[in-house]
């Protein structure tokens, strides 16, 4: 969704109903809604999903790992990237909300999960706490070499959160008939020039299929993905970090630092 001036900025909420005139909803019911940056929003209550209260999975995780993030990860790998037993699945932001969703999902297919994340303390994060088989580190002086040597077979899906000089080095790198969920494009997101791939002879060479998507485009999956998630979160096998910034003040500042990389999972902003 695009921030108009003078409106409030987007974004996904979670919270409770304090005042309710719909019978749909009760007070203290918990509800998701994008009610954006603010503490109290007003709503018909078309566009909020009611959540169930449970102790294994905070209401907070609804805006990550079992939530619009950890469901773009899974429709973008398993019904765009198709992973198959043995294969290897590289995902840049490794760390961050989606990519770390990418990256165990793929390890429950039976697949090698690599991941490309900034710095050595992320990196550490996703192989050690995630469960990775490697992690690259792009802010390295080797990124090329590097990822050879993580993906020694060859890259077979790449979820690609990031575009850019990421893509671009590993194109190098893809197997034949491997496939690319296109999700972000974020080292792009301020640049002031197009970056202008070298590599995008792969994609014919290479019989790649590339899919954009938009999770939002298909909801009718969404129940499934939940479903499928709030499992893998319950029995710990799906593991997952927030990083939360205290009061509204701070939104400002931590939206800046998430998209300079400083976060380590979903970047959440707690309102009170």
């Amino acid at each position: 969704a695009s921030a108009e001036l003078g409106q409030v900025m987007v974004g996904g909420t979670v919270g409770v109903i304090v005042e309710s005139k719909n019978p749909a909803f009760q007070v203290d019911d918990a509800v998701l809604g994008y009610l954006g940056w603010q503490q109290y929003g007003i709503s018909s209550g078309k566009d909020l999903q009611k959540l169930p209260k449970s102790e294994q999975i905070p209401l907070s995780a609804y805006l990550g790992v079992v939530g619009m993030p950890g469901i773009t990860a899974w429709f973008g790998l398993m019904r765009i990237g198709q992973p198959k037993p043995g294969e290897t699945v590289v995902v840049s932001a490794a760390s961050g909300a989606v990519g770390s969703v990418v990256g165990q999902l793929a390890r429950s297919q039976g697949c090698r999960a690599v991941g490309i994340a900034g710095g050595q303390t992320k990196c550490d994060y996703v192989v050690q706490e995630l469960g990775f088989d490697a992690c690259v580190d792009y802010k390295g002086d080797h990124l090329a070499e590097a990822l050879a040597m993580a993906a020694p077979q060859g890259i077979d899906i790449y979820f690609d959160n990031v575009g850019g000089e990421i893509l671009d080095t590993v194109l190098e790198q893809l197997n034949a008939f491997a496939r690319i969920p296109l999700c972000g494009r974020i080292s792009q997101y301020n640049a002031t020039e197009p970056y202008r791939m070298r590599n995008f002879g792969s994609f014919l060479t290479n019989r790649v299929t590339l899919q954009g998507f938009i999770v939002s485009e298909h909801l009718e999956m969404w129940s499934q993905a939940t479903q499928e998630l709030s499992k893998l979160v319950t029995t710990g096998e799906l593991k997952y970090r927030e990083s939360v910034a205290q009061g509204l003040e701070h939104a400002p500042a931590a939206f800046i630092g998430m998209l300079k990389g400083e976060n380590l999972g979903k970047q959440l902003v707690k309102l009170f």
